[in-house]
C-alpha cells in the first residue's frame, strides 16, 4: 500500500483541518463551561429540601445519563425549534444553529454527570466541617460556598477529568447535525482526496494529542489544588 500526504500542501485541505481543529475547541470549550455552571445550578437545587424540585432534578439526571448523547442532539436541533414561535424559529434559523444547539445538548448532558461527581465530592466531606462552619455564623449557601463546594472540588478531580475527556470526544457526534468540527472536516477531505487511511489517521493523532493534553492539565491541577482532606 502506498501513502500519499501530498493533498496536505494544499491550502484548502489545510484550512479545513485548522477551521474543524478551532471549532471542536470552541464547541468543547463552551459545553463545559454551561456544564460546569450547569452542575452547579442542578447540585444547589437538589440541596434545597422540597421533594417535587428533587424529584425533577432526578428525572433531569437520569434522562441525560442514560438516553443516548447523539439522540440528545437530535432532539435539541430537530425538535426543540418545533416548540418555539415562527418569528424565534427564523432567527435561530438565520445564524450558526447547529453549533448553538449542540453546545446546548452537550452542556446539558455532562452537566448530569458533572453534578454527580461534585455530590459524590460533597458527601465524602465530613459532617463536622458543615457543623464548624455553622457554628461560626456562616449560612448554609455559604458554608457550601466556602468550605465544601472548594473541597468537593478538589475531591472530584480524577471524575471531572474523565468526564471532560470524553465530553471533548463527544464533540463529534456535532457532525450528525451538520456542524463543521473537526471529525466532520476530515470526511469532508476523505470524500474530496479518497486518502482514507491519511485522512483519518491525522485526525487520531490530533484527537490523541489533545486528549493527553487535557489529561495533563487534568494532573497538574490535581497536584496544584491537592484536597485538604481525602475521603
Amino acid at each position: 500500500m502506498e501513502f500519499d500526504w501530498s493533498f496536505l500542501a494544499s491550502g484548502d485541505t489545510a484550512g479545513k483541518l485548522v477551521s474543524g481543529l478551532l471549532t471542536t475547541l470552541r464547541l468543547f470549550g463552551a459545553a463545559w463551561l454551561g456544564g460546569f455552571l450547569a452542575a452547579l445550578v442542578i447540585v444547589g437545587l437538589r440541596a434545597i429540601p422540597f421533594a417535587p424540585l428533587g424529584a425533577f432534578m432526578r428525572v433531569f439526571v437520569e434522562y441525560h445519563r442514560n438516553v443516548p448523547t447523539v439522540v440528545q442532539i437530535m432532539v435539541w436541533y430537530f425538535g426543540m425549534p418545533q416548540l418555539l414561535p415562527d418569528a424565534w424559529r427564523a432567527w435561530i434559523n438565520q445564524g450558526q444553529s447547529e453549533f448553538f444547539f449542540a453546545a446546548v445538548a452537550l452542556s446539558l448532558n455532562v452537566s448530569a454527570y458533572f453534578s454527580e461527581d461534585i455530590r459524590s465530592g460533597l458527601r465524602a466531606i465530613p459532617v463536622t466541617q458543615v457543623e464548624a462552619a455553622r457554628s461560626i455564623g456562616l449560612s448554609a449557601f455559604s458554608a457550601m460556598r466556602y468550605v465544601t463546594l472548594p473541597q468537593a472540588l478538589r475531591i472530584g478531580v480524577p471524575p471531572l477529568l474523565n468526564r471532560s475527556l470524553i465530553l471533548f470526544k463527544d464533540t463529534s457526534l456535532a457532525m450528525v447535525i451538520g456542524v463543521a468540527e473537526l471529525t466532520y472536516q476530515v470526511k469532508a477531505i476523505e470524500n474530496l482526496t479518497f486518502r482514507s487511511f491519511e485522512v483519518f489517521a491525522i485526525a487520531t493523532m490530533t484527537y490523541l494529542l489533545l486528549s493527553l493534553t487535557i489529561m495533563g492539565l487534568g494532573a497538574w491541577f490535581g497536584r496544584r489544588f491537592p484536597p485538604a482532606f481525602k475521603g
